[in-house]
């Protein structure tokens, strides 16, 4: 008989590895590692700094968000959105995704990875990539090829004028 394992955005476990990206105002809580022989979703739990979110991009797990905190403006294939705190967004596999934290503070989101990654893996070469020194374009491909992943073109930016006030809903 199988135990499931309850994932509370409340109560994290100490032993989920914490990755912190600068460049990226990205810190990503692992909370269901990749465990290649289970056949699973991983489950991260990232926070974004205010005006911050990765750049557009396509890979091929679908990724599924829940916003915990904060509100993000979405692309997906094109379309531009806002979400909320309790909003779910759910992007299918081969879509082109960007988001950006548009609180005026720190906002937080789970995200679902279907099927699993290696998160661990991922986000620690992505934080030595992205360590300060410049980005390598050429390198930067080949991680992203690596991984199954395309970088598309640049994040999304919005004006100070366009955030929440802050508070965090």
């Amino acid at each position: 008989m199988s135990v499931e394992v309850i994932v509370s955005t409340a109560r994290p476990k100490r032993e989920e590895p914490i990755i912190r990206i600068p460049a990226l105002g990205l810190t990503v809580r692992v909370r269901f590692p990749f465990e290649p022989e289970k056949a699973q979703s991983t489950v991260i739990e990232t926070t974004n700094a205010a005006g911050f979110g990765p750049p557009l991009y396509r890979r091929a797990e679908s990724e599924t968000f829940e916003i915990v905190t904060g509100r993000y403006l979405f692309e997906v294939d094109g379309r531009r959105f806002v979400a909320r705190r309790g909003d779910l967004v759910r992007v299918p596999a081969g879509a082109s995704r960007a988001f950006v934290n548009v609180t005026g503070t720190g906002a937080r989101q789970q995200v679902i990875i279907e099927p699993g990654i290696d998160a661990v893996q991922f986000f620690n070469e992505l934080a030595v990539l992205l360590d300060g020194r410049g980005v390598d374009r050429a390198e930067l491909h080949r991680f992203g090829k690596r991984w199954g992943l395309a970088l598309l073109g640049p994040s999304l930016k919005v004006a100070r004028s366009e955030f929440d006030d802050g508070d965090g809903g």
